[in-house]
């Protein structure tokens, strides 16, 4: 327990020299991607409970503004590296589960939403 503590301390200090907003680019795809889990009925697990798409928005939000302070992600892809991933605090990694499938890694899950994003499929006639 003091060494992961120590840890998470020397890693809070290392980043807090680099401290800087997101890129524009950046921050809008990872507002989509938020917004896509919000919205998508899925659940979000974060260290062993259950969370709406709602609530994981504001933790991920929350996670966000901490890591601009303090760790200058360059992208979403670096976004969701660093603070979607699994938890600061325990380590335990986040999951994504939509209605009967299987629970998948939140990083596979936000980064499938991403590509959606950057890369959005053609509208179909009649669909």
């Amino acid at each position: 327990m003091k060494k992961r503590i120590a840890l998470a301390l020397l890693f809070t200090v290392v980043l807090a020299a680099h401290g800087e907003p997101l890129p524009p680019t950046a921050k809008a795809e990872v507002t989509a991607i938020l917004a896509r889990l919000e919205s998508s009925g899925c659940q979000f697990n974060r260290n062993g409970t259950w969370h709406t798409g709602a609530e994981a928005r504001s933790h991920l939000q929350s996670k966000l503004a901490y890591f601009e302070n303090k760790a200058a992600p360059k992208s979403a892809e670096e976004f969701i590296d660093l603070a979607a991933t699994k938890s600061s605090i325990t380590g335990s990694a986040y999951q994504v589960k939509c209605g009967v499938e299987a629970s998948v890694p939140s990083a596979a899950w936000l980064k499938l939403q991403l590509q959606e994003v950057r890369y959005p499929s053609p509208k179909v006639a009649g669909k």
